[in-house]
């Protein structure tokens, strides 16, 4: 609808200040025709949009213009209220904000939505946290946030995988909340890279303003990260024969074991189940954990080792007495 094409069109504005034509049909899934004549619409009501010529040119709002907008529809505003704030907020300190933010908003709204918005929030509720989720504790989490927020460089101590610890001075670029996990990206020599803040042991934050790579951009480079870091993971793929019993457990992945596919039962009611872990030691603990409702048949290697864990354990039982 037109009117909602409208409001868009000043929300985006009064965000980005300045976008060319081309910029808002992407965004809004019109015609650049259609943009101009919204454009000239809005002129016509008194919205003070202008358009700015030359490479760096678009159409403008100026930075003083405001406008109170109240179109927020029925399911926008079910969505606002459908999460609690998240642990991340609590965080960087924001957790009352959050809430405060909420509740203005919802003494804002006309009756009908306020009762619409109760509604959803008494009846559902999103929770983001996992059953299994621990503990991260990052002290230096609130230092690494001021220097983010202010452009500075930080002299950090870092505790590596291996237990070493290496004293860096970066430039953070952001911070990045993955579950209840909390990242820092920061620049070394220009070069992006990520730290897990728990192993921050140590933060110094300088004067010196830290040195951004030109046109970095957080989402894109967190995007990039994360899928190279799945393509390097090691793999060590293996093949069972599973009885129906264990067909459930083999299903689901657990921890650094998945299925990757499983075949049709056969004339017995086993099925083949191919899966992938990182390493052997994990397979093998993982096999183990079935008994003799799985039959490793690939490779050769893991079977072997199978077999000699299960004997190693035997003869340990009957060592200690045991019948």
């Amino acid at each position: 609808m037109r009117a909602d094409r409208l409001l868009s069109i000043l929300l985006l504005l009064q965000v980005h200040w300045r976008m060319t034509a081309r910029e808002l049909a992407e965004r809004l899934e019109v015609s650049p025709r259609t943009i101009q004549r919204d454009m000239e619409a809005l002129s016509m009501a008194g919205v003070p949009v202008y358009a700015e010529r030359g490479a760096r040119g678009g159409w403008v709002l100026p930075d003083d213009y405001r406008t109170d907008l109240s179109g927020l529809t029925g399911l926008e505003i079910e969505a606002l209220f459908l999460t609690k704030p998240a642990r991340p907020l609590a965080d960087l300190g924001y957790r009352e904000a959050a809430e405060g933010a909420l509740l203005k908003l919802l003494a804002a709204l006309p009756t009908m939505r306020r009762r619409e918005a109760e509604r959803a929030r008494q009846r559902l509720l999103v929770d983001t946290s996992g059953w299994r989720q621990g503990e991260d504790p990052a002290p230096c989490l609130p230092a690494l946030q001021d220097a983010v927020w202010r452009d500075r460089r930080a002299r950090i101590v870092y505790r590596r995988n291996d237990g070493t610890t290496v004293e860096r001075v970066v430039d953070p670029l952001g911070l990045v909340a993955k579950g209840s996990l909390w990242y820092l990206v920061a620049a070394v020599d220009g070069n992006p890279r990520t730290y897990r803040v728990a192993r921050v042991q140590d933060v110094e934050v300088t004067d010196e303003p830290c040195q951004r790579p030109e046109g970095f951009d957080l989402a894109a480079y967190w995007a990039e990260s994360t899928a190279r870091f799945v393509r390097e993971l090691p793999r060590y793929p293996f093949t069972l024969r599973a009885a129906p019993e264990a067909l459930r457990r083999l299903g689901a992945s657990a921890g650094y074991v998945r299925a990757e596919r499983i075949d049709p039962p056969g004339a017995d009611g086993w099925s083949t189940v191919h899966l992938v872990a990182d390493v052997e030691e994990v397979a093998l603990g993982y096999v183990l954990g079935f008994g003799d409702t799985v039959e490793v048949l690939d490779p050769p290697a893991l079977r072997q080792r199978v077999l000699t864990t299960a004997r190693s354990v035997v003869a340990f039982y009957e060592g200690c007495g045991g019948e």
